[in-house]
């Protein structure tokens, strides 16, 4: 079947900011997807609300709209741009939705537009629990039993008749959110309170728990005319009861006799036949561990993300051939991009072993509870490959960047034995550590089976690392042994701690016995067909092992190193940093290599580099590439703090680092040194003092006058920073610091409540270029990653702006910065400060790029090359600013963890942003808040209830609500001071007096709005926390900085959602 000659124009609808659930995978996944459809000679047209991503870059789409995921929004964008199709599968849940809002309402059918990759019937089969059920029934698949309930008493009454535990699973949501496992009645009224509310459709299934079978997922395709195939199959070493997101993934799968993985096959193809699948599909299995009974838990009828991983894990490009499916292709008549020579319907058959492990946020979230359920906690996570399976994991466990490197990272020593059977028991991000611990003390790998439910297999594997660790401490060190540890992936530095020898001594060693890395290549079909694009894996052996990686000696060759797995901190700002390096290296006539090991990004797609290598980003790792490609130089500025850190290491290898040098890039980290710069610059900064121990620290304090700043010196994204009004403060933020960096000095700095400015700016050594000035709409001391950013600045004077211009000019020449500069200033009137300098690309780089036209990424990378700005075409200094007014929102996922602090501070917080940009400052807000999922008014009620130094500032805030039509409950002193400047107050109960408390209204469910500023300071912070976790977790929205409730009324006096001006950002300044 050829492809459908009536579709022209493609509307692709994206998956918006990252949250936890839905993270860069659909990025990754729509970003092939547009690709797919260009080379077919399609219009494509594509609408995300996500600034950060490479998906929305000109060069990705023909048309892109930044603007809020709305049915709204959708239905003005039809008419205007009157696409034929919209493809609705790659934009995870969010598109998923939509698009059945749409098909629902009749609007689609109205206007002649087909849905295509999966039509509306498919959809609702999949999705709609009931029908999902009956549909199973109808063919005979087995599913656990279960009901679809609509009210708390349906769900209590069922719950009665097959008992306790019981899972509970929202429908149409993505993440598991707000579903998970009720073993009493109270958590079952808990959780289907909030799971009927988070459902679009208000339907929670309640069904009987599985809870330790195996789960098992199938990866599969299936195109127009029938043909199935499997991609991958995958077994998750948790059992069921952990969402697979926050499992450690292993495919294939291990543990499966030839009739079990043939049996689930079967079913899997079964299924889709029978939803009538086109593209890409997910379908998610039970397995009884001792009989052949299994239970389909469910079927994605979408790109999800284990098929990113499985496209990652196998080299097959689930996203791309999806994208040729929706159009009318089948499978065998499109061809498979990694062999060329293959056709789309060869099964991919792998010879080595693929694990992944997510990425947990709990070193930011330090109170949160670390147990996982069915809710996904992770924010991103790492992949790695290898040809066992003790190396893949020793591999993986390195590239997560969380201060472990192997089995013996964390010390649960000092725990007797029964509290480590205890332990045992919880399910949480430390459970193989913990396993080890218990193999250590000799206890039975059977009665460890019975508590964690993990399979044998995987437990006996744990017990192989462990006993190499007891090798290495006991034995001599042979040649045999070395090489052995080298294959289960033991880095040179632990062999050396075991063993009692130096680093170097290992290192001599091995280059002795020539134990050395070498590469094999991902090629899909189990090396029967050569692959035409390079994509490696490292595995250890000695002389006689094959390296498949093929040196290019002739070629001028570029290492660009990526940012490793997503974090709060450090997100995909980054992965579209190194993606548009790259090309930029390739129009250049560089052959490109690539260093990461994030399964969800677009970098470690097959087709970014000329070479990717799916590698931990540590010392040892990358010298070994390095050692066999020998390349002319290495980038580190485009990969964040991960880059940043191997420059050392680099630099030792002989590895030349293009761009800005790395005594530089210290420079701006080392508080004498920056502080010298500053003087010779003329520049002044916040007075501050460096300091290592809590007495300094309080000395120092007290020498500046409070609040002051406290911080760690070399972190990305504020971790461990803090602001301190007292000495009790500054002791117990010291006690926190040391947790996390011990040998690194501490910084001291007096707080200064100005305007926060930030700006991004390209320099080539001689002359400057600063894109636009970008303003913070909440006041210093909120990370900028976690505050609303506006450009153009629009509340700084312009003697101001030329002054940061200025100082801008003056840094970027002091540092000797070619490439990029990221600088952070503080505004008080028309004086400047600076408060941080890096000189790296920073999470502010696409935002800033898309909004104002300028490629500052690919000029970037031309300026390391030495070309100057001027001969580009570029007149240097501060560019004019742009027409329209652009906002930045940043995205929080604080109801998926229970029991994070989400006031905001200087620690980031925020796992993704959206954007809003129109011609007026007024809608640019509107639709950022829209974007971030902030609907309001609803039911016209808020609390308010502020620290005393806010009281006069609340005043005219709450005035303006009120004018809206808001009812306003505070507590008693906020209360009073509202009162007395004539505003209508209802006066609540703080949280430990009786009801009607303020906890009694937010469980209420009738609240839109709570105002709540935290008091800084320790002893203050118990009530406020309770307050604002709850509010969280009953979908209230919580503003903790009063700038951003401000901004809040203003977005709502101007406002009508059916009138909206859309803006094509192709279109900006095209040069």
């Amino acid at each position: 079947m050829p492809k459908n000659p009536n579709v022209k124009k493609v509307m692709v609808i994206g998956s918006g900011p990252i949250v936890i659930g839905q993270a860069a995978e659909f990025d990754y996944a729509g970003t092939q997807a547009c690709r797919s459809l260009k080379e077919e000679g399609m219009e494509v047209v594509l609408l995300n609300s996500n600034p950060a991503t490479i998906m929305t870059d000109k060069d990705i789409a023909d048309k892109v709209y930044i603007e809020p995921l709305t049915v709204e929004v959708i239905e003005q964008l039809i008419l205007k741009e009157k696409p034929d199709s919209v493809l609705p599968t790659l934009g995870g849940q969010a598109g998923l939705n939509l698009a059945m809002e749409l098909e629902e309402k009749g609007f689609l059918k109205e206007h002649n537009v087909r849905l295509i990759g999966t039509t509306a019937e498919t959809i609702k089969k999949a999705e709609d629990r009931q029908e999902f059920k009956d549909t199973m029934e109808k063919i005979g698949e087995p599913v656990a039993a279960s009901k679809v309930v609509t009210t708390v008493e349906d769900g209590v009454a069922f719950t009665r008749t097959i008992g306790y535990p019981v899972v509970l699973r929202p429908a149409y949501t993505l993440g598991g959110s707000g579903g998970g496992i009720a073993n009493n009645e109270y958590e079952l009224r808990e959780i289907l309170e909030n799971g009927l509310r988070l459902s679009r459709v208000g339907e929670v299934l309640v069904e009987r728990c599985i809870a330790g079978w195996k789960e098992i997922e199938y990866e599969v395709m299936r195109d127009g005319a029938g043909n199935c195939i499997t991609v991958c199959n995958m077994e998750n070493i948790d059992p069921v009861g952990v969402h697979t997101g926050d499992s450690i993934v292993v495919a294939p799968s291990q543990t499966l006799g030839d009739k079990e993985y043939q049996m689930l096959r079967t079913s899997a193809l079964n299924i889709i036949t029978e939803l009538g699948i086109t593209g890409g599909c997910n379908v998610q299995y039970a397995l009884h561990p001792e009989s052949f009974e299994y239970c389909v838990i469910e079927v994605n009828p979408r790109v999800s993300r284990s098929s990113a991983l499985a496209s990652k894990a196998t080299g097959y490009p689930i996203a791309k051939v999806a994208a040729k499916i929706a159009l009318g292709y089948t499978l065998d008549e499109i061809p498979n991009a990694i062999t060329g020579k293959t056709y789309a319907s060869f099964e991919p058959m792998l010879d080595y072993c693929v694990v992944k492990i997510p990425r947990l946020p709990f070193d930011k979230f330090i109170t949160a509870k670390r147990t996982l359920t069915t809710q996904m906690k992770a924010t991103g996570e790492v992949m790695s490959i290898c040809h066992n399976f003790e190396g893949a994991l020793m591999k993986a466990i390195r590239s997560l960047e969380q201060h472990v490197d192997s089995l013996m990272s964390y010390d649960f020593t000092q725990l007797t034995d029964e509290e480590l059977l205890a332990e045992l028991e919880i399910v949480d991000d430390r459970r193989i550590w913990k396993i080890a611990e218990a193999i250590r003390r000799g206890m039975p790998q059977s009665m460890l089976h019975d508590i964690t439910k993990i399979d044998i297999w995987f437990i006996d594997k744990i017990a192989i690392l462990v006993g190499m660790e007891n090798a290495l401490k006991t034995r001599k060190l042979t040649k045999e042994l070395l090489l052995e540890a080298k294959r289960m992936e033991f880095p040179d530095y632990i062999v050396a701690r075991l063993t009692g020898k130096t680093e170097e001594e290992i290192k001599a060693l091995r280059e002795e016995y020539q134990i050395k890395a070498a590469y094999k290549m991902v090629d899909t079909c189990a090396a029967e067909f050569a692959a035409a694009t390079p994509y490696y894996y490292s595995v250890y052996g000695d002389e006689g092992t094959e390296n498949e990686a093929v040196a290019t000696p002739d070629k001028k060759k570029i290492l660009v190193l990526g940012s490793g797995p997503i974090r709060i901190g450090q997100g995909i700002e980054f992965d579209f940093c190194s993606v548009h390096c790259t090309w930029a290296f390739a129009k250049e006539g560089y052959e490109t290599i690539i260093i990461n090991n994030n399964p969800e990004t677009v970098s470690t797609d097959f087709d970014i580099a000329d070479k990717l290598y799916f590698e931990p980003l540590t010392p040892e790792d990358v010298e070994n590439v390095v050692n066999i490609e020998k390349p002319d130089g290495a980038v580190v500025q485009f990969g964040g703090q991960t880059a940043i850190k191997l420059t050392e290491a680099l630099t030792k290898m002989g590895v030349k680092i293009l761009g800005t040098s790395a005594e530089n890039v210290d420079a701006a980290e080392d508080r004498e040194l920056f502080d010298e710069i500053l003087e010779k610059c003329e520049i002044p900064r916040p007075k501050g003092q460096t300091v290592f121990t809590a007495e300094e620290a309080k000395k120092a304090a007290n020498e500046l006058g409070y609040p002051v700043l406290v911080r760690p010196s070399y972190v990305l994204g504020g971790q461990g920073m803090r602001i301190a009004v007292s000495d009790e403060d500054v002791e117990e933020y010291i006690g926190v610091i040391n947790q996390i960096a011990q040998e690194h000095p501490i910084l001291v700095d007096k707080y200064l409540m100005g305007k926060e400015i930030e700006v991004d700016a390209v320099c080539d050594g001689e002359d400057i270029l600063i894109p636009g000035i970008m303003e913070h709409i909440e006041r210093a001391g909120i990370h900028s990653g976690d505050s609303i950013s506006v450009y153009p600045a629009k509340t700084i004077s312009e003697k101001a702006k030329e002054t940061i211009a200025e100082y801008t000019r003056r840094l970027a020449r002091a540092l000797h910065v070619i490439g990029m500069i990221n600088i952070q200033f503080i505004v008080l009137g028309d004086d400047v400060y600076v408060i941080e300098v890096n000189p790296r690309s920073s999470r502010t780089v696409p935002y800033i790029s898309k909004v104002t036209g300028i490629p500052i990424v690919p000029l970037a990378t031309k300026v390391i090359l030495g070309y100057k700005l001027k001969d580009m075409g570029y007149e240097p200094g501060l560019q004019p600013e742009a027409k329209h007014y652009a906002i930045k929102m940043p995205v929080f996922s604080f109801e998926k963890i229970r029991g994070a602090d989400i006031s905001l501070g200087p620690e980031m917080k925020s796992t993704g942003e959206c954007l809003g940009i129109a011609e007026t400052f007024n809608e640019a807000l509107y639709k950022a808040f829209i974007g971030a999922g902030i609907r309001l008014p609803k039911h016209k009620n808020m609390i308010i209830t502020v620290k005393d130094e806010d009281k006069q500032d609340i005043i005219p805030i709450a005035r303006r609500f009120e004018a809206l039509g808001y009812r306003i409950y505070a507590t008693l002193g906020t209360a009073k001071v509202l009162k007395e400047n004539g505003i209508k107050v209802i006066r609540t109960n703080k949280l430990e007096q009786p009801a009607p408390n303020l906890m009694d209204l937010i469980l209420g469910h009738k609240i839109d709005v709570v105002i709540d500023t935290p008091p800084q300071g320790v002893e203050h912070q118990k009530d406020g926390f309770v307050i604002r976790r709850n509010a969280i977790e009953t979908g209230v929205n919580v503003l903790t900085s009063l700038d951003t409730a401000e901004a809040l009324a203003t977005s709502l006096e101007n406002t009508d959602l059916n009138n909206l001006s859309l803006i094509d950002i192709a279109t900006i300044a095209r040069r």
